[in-house]
């Protein structure tokens, strides 16, 4: 055999060996989701029994799959928390002509203190800031070397909008960064102000009262270094009250903020906070484990694949007789049903190897502002500069299996036109991109990985995305369109104890959805070079 020819078929046979992942089977993806949805881990709640069922399980599973330790002999990574519980004796009132106006816990504004603090009495001037937002690649500073020490902050949640001359400022319609209630609550701190409320809205929001509602009522964890004295969000009728008490109309405030040369304004009204919480400072742990790579060079580099093992846990909430009941908070969709799926992609992954190392992640602590994922690129137990992508599974499809998959994000970077790649190979159309209103990019933990500089986004889950914009198999055969209807109600599921585990389920999607990914990451982890972003990218940008 001739040189040339000797190459051609190696070539080919390299090409075949690269060509498609080893396959992921539906039986221990079902078996992983119906156990980790189960009452017994109540919830896999942060600090609770539950979450530490869920790691010595997931540990478990990936010793005896044969994954190896990314560091050291453990597949655990420490994560500290300070966990806090804002008491029913708290208050928060404003002082404003002459009138003393202590809007209702719960109904009207919500509240809670990330300083580790047990009790914490705070008097401030309150600020208006307008979005809050000083974005310098957008040329906007709402701030402009205000001295705001020891204030109070008053913003507005979302962006600044588009305008006629200015279509696509701040992305347009889509959400950036900027827009996030996390970036807000980021930047009080970098002001320095002693704390920030954020007047909500369904629209500006794009959800309802009823999820910082929620979310406050429960324990609020935080990473060691400590927040704001005072952080969230006041109804939109309580805000207008206070400001047109202040003779001060809403809505004018909003006018100004919408131009670059809004002045953040100091209001005639004060604030006094009476904030009694219980603290309590934990350890969680990231679970991860990493099939190593065979190639000599490439296998310093390595393929992170990632999805949350923790849901909302054991709640307790009030019951019918004014006593309180505790519920679980199974968490099935989300995210048991990526956990499963990562398991049984590791289970296919280690038998046959990549090029690249990949690794596979589950981050603690999700559900309380993607803290395990920080954790992790805060001290990366694998170097980050070593990292080609982060491929992230959360709330996965359940309904059945689809025509197109949704890669939204991934155009921020090359893995756009690997993912486009991938699915022809599978058959598969790329789902139609939407605006992103909700800010969906940021809400997972695949955003910590692209703020510190790897590509990353969260792999098709129709349950972010949307209603009818996939198409579903077992729809086209019927004018019904249950399977988009039954992905439509979940949203009225979403983050209740109603998303529990069906064995009725159909799991076609959902395996359909892990494989892809794990093709993705394979083609990734045998390409000759890593992704990168596309020019324009703005996360450097955006402080930490």
């Amino acid at each position: 055999m001739s040189k040339i020819l000797l190459a051609l078929v190696l070539a080919f046979a390299n090409i075949a060996a690269n060509a498609a992942a080893p396959r992921v089977l539906e039986p221990p993806l079902r078996a992983h989701l119906a156990f980790l949805a189960d009452d017994l881990l109540e919830g896999r709640g942060t600090g609770q029994r539950g979450g530490d069922i869920s790691v010595a399980y997931l540990e478990s599973q990936l010793a005896g799959l044969g994954l190896r330790p990314v560091k050291g002999n453990s597949f655990r990574q420490k994560v500290n928390l300070v966990g806090s519980q804002l008491l029913p004796n708290s208050t928060v009132t404003f002082s404003v002509a002459g009138q003393s106006i202590s809007p209702q816990l719960g109904e009207q504004i919500v509240v809670g203190n990330s300083t580790g603090s047990s009790d914490l009495v705070l008097d401030a001037p309150l600020v208006f800031v307008g979005y809050g937002v000083r974005a310098p690649e957008e040329k906007w500073d709402d701030f402009k070397g205000m001295n705001l020490k020891g204030k109070i902050l008053l913003a507005m949640v979302n962006d600044p909008q588009p305008t006629a001359k200015e279509p696509d400022r701040f992305a347009g319609k889509s959400l950036t960064y900027y827009g996030r209630w996390t970036y807000k609550f980021e930047e009080a701190i970098r002001q320095g102000a002693a704390g920030i409320l954020l007047i909500h809205t369904n629209a500006s929001a794009t959800y309802g009262w009823n999820v910082p509602r929620t979310s406050f009522s429960h324990e609020r964890f935080s990473s060691e270094k400590g927040g704001n004295s005072i952080e969230g969000w006041l109804q939109e009728d309580q805000a207008r009250a206070l400001l047109r008490a202040a003779g001060v109309n809403l809505d004018d405030l909003r006018g100004l903020a919408e131009s670059r040369e809004f002045v953040a304004r100091e209001l005639p009204i004060s604030v006094h906070a009476e904030l009694h919480s219980q603290v309590r400072k934990i350890a969680q742990f990231n679970v991860l484990g990493m099939v190593p790579g065979t190639d000599a060079k490439l296998k310093t580099e390595a393929v992170v694949y990632s999805a949350h093992w923790d849901h909302l846990g054991m709640v307790e909430m009030q019951g019918a007789d004014s006593g309180t009941v505790k519920q679980i908070w199974n968490g099935a969709v989300d995210n048991a049903s990526g956990s499963a799926a990562l398991l049984a992609m590791a289970q296919a992954a280690i038998t046959r190897p990549a090029k690249r190392t990949q690794i596979f992640l589950w981050p603690c602590a999700e559900e309380q502002y993607l803290l395990g994922s920080e954790a992790y690129v805060n001290d990366p137990p694998w170097p980050l500069a070593k990292t080609a992508a982060d491929l992230n599974l959360d709330s996965m499809n359940f309904v059945g299996e689809t025509r197109d998959i949704g890669v939204a994000g991934s155009e921020r970077s090359s893995l756009f036109p690997s993912a486009k790649r991938v699915a022809k190979q599978m058959g598969l159309k790329i789902a139609p991109t939407v605006p992103d209103l909700g800010g969906a990019y940021f809400r997972a933990d695949h955003f910590n990985f692209a703020r510190a500089g790897v590509p990353a986004f969260n792999v098709g889950s129709a349950v972010f995305s949307g209603d009818g914009h996939f198409e579903y198999v077992d729809d086209a055969a019927s004018s019904e369109k249950k399977s988009a209807q039954q992905m439509r109600a979940f949203k009225n599921d979403y983050h209740t104890v109603r998303d529990r585990y069906d064995p009725n389920w159909n799991l076609k999607g959902m395996l359909q959805q892990a494989q892809f990914t794990l093709n993705l990451g394979w083609d990734i982890a045998n390409a000759r070079e890593m992704p990168t972003w596309r020019k324009g990218q703005t996360f450097g940008l955006i402080k930490r």
